[in-house]
């Protein structure tokens, strides 16, 4: 299990043809305490590309934990396609049978009308803020 200083941050950024014309979305990494909070730093989420480099990227965090306790901040995200929520689905599942836990936080109201529309608000635990998830994931289970 690698060991990070709370506050130690990653930020990802993606490249295309070493052009070094950024590739969207980006996320940021923050170890604090027990969970690993990873941050959409992008407005839009929408395109193909970026949500199969985004999975890539998430899916790499994942790994490298023996077990994760993963918070996603949607803060800054205002659009979505619904491929993102196939997205989190495959998240959710991998960190499970990692016996790991994954929370969601700060959902735009437009984009969680969706989570409830589609009853995703029924998979996946969904806080207010990174405070909320954070306390959440320290209670026992």
């Amino acid at each position: 299990m690698r060991y990070c200083p709370v506050g130690f941050r990653y930020n990802f950024i993606f490249f295309r043809n070493f052009s070094m014309a950024a590739i969207k979305p980006s996320i940021s990494v923050e170890y604090a305490g027990n969970a690993t909070i990873m941050r959409f730093t992008d407005e839009k989420i929408l395109e193909e590309k970026d949500i199969k480099a985004l999975q890539e990227s998430i899916m790499s965090v994942i790994e490298q934990a023996e077990r994760i306790n993963l918070i996603l901040d949607f803060g800054n995200v205002r659009f979505l396609s619904s491929a993102v929520l196939g997205l989190l689905i495959r998240i959710s599942k991998r960190i499970y049978e990692r016996d790991g836990q994954l929370r969601l936080c700060s959902i735009n109201p437009k984009i969680y009308e969706i989570f409830k529309i589609t009853r995703l608000t029924k998979t996946f635990d969904i806080y207010n803020d990174i405070e909320t998830a954070s306390e959440d994931l320290s209670q026992p289970n």
